[in-house]
């Protein structure tokens, strides 16, 4: 077999992986929205995602992370091959933590000692392996016709967790304010209390859109003929 017949023959596991990853985000952007459909009882303006696993439903949550972080995971097996830089092998390995957090959020609900743990993997690991990943693939003339969408939506991801921690800070502080104690094992109620502002439920479920889109869209590159050429050379 020559050289380049088995280039194409390696490329095959990493196409698979790249559509394995479309699926997957978009399993779990339809298991959140369904979430909202069934649990109504959790205002989405400021319950946390994560919350969903003391209703009824939980078993869905579970889902939704397990599909969140294959579709990362999937990610990382299917871009591997398109570069060799210490940038990108760095970036890599945040992609890796970040799979990994998001599975281990399927497991380790927000009861579970160890679930803000997972979180942190997930929502700190997956910015940071978007800009090292993505500024390493723009640098390839196979991927520069995509640089400005590829780079909008990896700057996403961080601006996203900014939002989160900010709109995170106001909801605390008003708790504070209005003497109440925030308790994500209370149990749903449908509003939040009076004198707490919260539209953190909001920005923490821009986080999976946000986080899912990069997914699909570096993805897609991906699996187009400049993307699969670009891993052949590799």
């Amino acid at each position: 077999m020559s050289d380049e017949a088995s280039l194409r023959e390696q490329s095959t596991p990493a196409r698979v992986a790249d559509w394995i990853a479309v699926a997957g985000a978009a399993a779990a952007l339809l298991s959140l929205a369904l979430l909202h459909v069934v649990s109504p009882e959790f205002d989405p303006s400021w319950r946390m995602i994560s919350e969903y696993a003391t209703g009824k439903f939980g078993w869905l949550l579970s889902f939704m992370f397990a599909a969140w972080g294959i579709s990362s995971l999937a990610l990382l097996v299917g871009i591997r091959r398109q570069g060799r830089s210490a940038l990108f092998r760095v970036g890599l390995a945040f992609l890796l933590a970040a799979g990994l957090g998001e599975v281990l959020a399927s497991v380790l609900d927000v009861n579970h000692p160890l679930h803000d743990l997972a979180g942190v993997l997930g929502v700190l690991g997956l910015p940071v392996a978007a800009i090292l990943t993505t500024t390493a693939l723009c640098r390839s003339p196979a991927w520069a016709a995509a640089k400005g969408r590829l780079r909008a939506s990896a700057h996403l991801t961080w601006i996203s967790v900014l939002l989160f921690a900010a709109s995170f800070a106001v909801m605390a502080l008003t708790f504070h304010l209005s003497g109440r104690k925030m308790d994500p094992q209370a149990g749903p109620t449908a509003h939040a209390p009076a004198g707490v502002i919260g539209f953190v439920g909001w920005t923490d479920r821009l986080i999976v859109v946000v986080f899912c889109a990069w997914v699909v869209i570096t993805a897609c590159q991906a699996l187009r003929p400049a993307g699969r050429k670009a891993s052949a050379v590799q």
